[in-house]
């Protein structure tokens, strides 16, 4: 007989670290440039503005190519298509130690984005395949958690490279580039090899559990409408349309506080070692929230209060972060808003699986996080824009607490319309 504790278990250990490292190496790999602009802007002759919008064109390649490198992976297998995207985007990140203008930046930076595109909502698909839902917003919120050590471990890295300048004839800014690069192509050599595609191709589970586990996915999905497996009914679905929307004011107030944080932090006057040991703190505390809210939100059926209530909590101290002037006390009520901006999002990535399978969940995913990661071109572009315009580098956090704020109303409306549908 099948123990369902221990095949989770399995299940969690096999998949979720390996995951999770890859997450990491994309996310410092994404980050990078936040760290590398504080020298990167004077090398290249870069306003703030321009550098914002060559950061923002990462955004712009990976939504155009999010829905179809997700369909992709569901023709050709996880382990093939993420050996793909990380070894095309670790040879990009390498490429870009070597810009020598801002218009090579901009395309290097849009590649970047073409080059990633479908790695994130491709984990959010595969993970359908491999947990009952009761268990996925946990995962997601596991997986999520590598994000927030990307940014703890990228933060320190990020300084201490930048401190190599001129180290075999590299400035540090090309270190930034040349160091976090390398590790993506060598992952993507890895996951070739380790990565199971389907629990049915798994090696390391027993034919017993392999049926306990298809039987049980099985009886979840069988109450799905009828065209809940359509990559594309799933693009004109109401629910994913709807939720294509309300996720745009998460990305854009994570990404435009992460991008933002160790220049805020650089304006207290630290070296830029001391920069990146400060910003390990938002993202420890980010990863505690990351583990703590979505276990809570897989005991209950209303998931909606565990999306909204984080999202307003890190609303409310974006706005009080702008309005003190205490540099300890700014601080930390950013900590407190990071936690607030991701600790709900893996409870909202649990909603989907709930009315699609295969190829639709596959492609309403995708498209959900590539119309919602614009929010990520629109803060690398009206962040900096504020800032140019006001000369501060906290006067951005009103904007961005207004698109969080209405990011949770939004996902009250996506709650209620999932559990009219649920009932009818």
């Amino acid at each position: 007989m099948v123990s369902e504790k221990h095949l989770i278990a399995k299940i969690t250990w096999r998949l979720m670290p390996f995951l999770g490292f890859l997450y990491l190496i994309a996310y410092i790999d994404r980050q990078n440039v936040s760290f590398a602009k504080l020298d990167m802007v004077d090398a290249l002759g870069l306003s703030e503005y321009a550098y914002g919008l060559g950061a923002s064109l990462f955004f712009i390649g990976y939504f155009l190519f999010e829905v179809p490198s997700n369909l992709f992976l569901n023709r050709f297998g996880a382990s093939k298509w993420f050996a793909r995207i990380m070894v095309s985007w670790g040879i990009v990140t390498i490429a870009l130690a070597y810009t020598s203008s801002a218009t090579m930046f901009y395309i290097l930076r849009f590649l970047l984005g073409v080059a990633e595109a479908g790695f994130f909502p491709g984990v959010l698909y595969l993970l359908t395949l491999w947990f009952p839902k009761d268990y996925r917003g946990r995962m997601v919120g596991l997986f999520m958690i590598f994000s927030a050590f990307a940014n703890a471990v990228g933060a320190p890295l990020g300084g201490m490279l930048l401190d190599l300048d001129g180290l075999l004839g590299y400035a540090g800014w090309e270190w930034v580039f040349l160091a976090t690069g390398v590790p993506a192509v060598l992952a993507g050599i890895v996951t070739l090899f380790y990565l199971d595609d389907t629990p049915e191709k798994a090696r390391f589970l027993t034919g017993a559990e392999k049926d306990w586990l298809r039987e049980r996915l099985a009886a979840e999905n069988a109450g799905m409408e009828e065209h809940a497996e359509s990559g594309f009914r799933a693009l004109i679905n109401p629910r994913v349309l709807l939720m294509s929307v309300c996720y745009i004011g998460f990305p854009l107030a994570a990404y435009g506080l992460s991008y933002w944080l160790p220049t805020i932090v650089q304006g207290f006057g630290v070296s830029n070692t001391v920069n990146g040991l400060i910003n390990i703190i938002p993202w420890l505390i980010v990863a505690l929230a990351l583990w703590i809210v979505p276990s809570m939100a897989d005991r209950t059926s209303d998931k909606t209060p565990y999306i909204v209530g984080p999202a307003f909590v890190g609303a409310i101290c974006l706005t009080l972060s702008a309005v003190v002037t205490a540099p300890i006390l700014q601080f930390a009520l950013l900590c407190v808003a990071a936690a607030g901006i991701f600790a709900g999002q893996p409870v909202f990535w649990s909603l989907p699986g709930r009315f699609l399978k295969g190829a639709g969940a596959a492609a309403g995913i995708a498209a959900i996080n590539s119309v919602g990661n614009l929010g990520g071109f629109i803060a690398q572009n009206v962040v900096p824009w504020i800032r140019d315009e006001t000369g501060s580098t906290i006067a951005p956090m009103f904007f961005l607490a207004a698109c969080l704020a209405m990011a949770g109303v939004l996902v009250i409306l996506v709650g209620r319309l999932l559990a009219r549908k649920a009932s009818a």
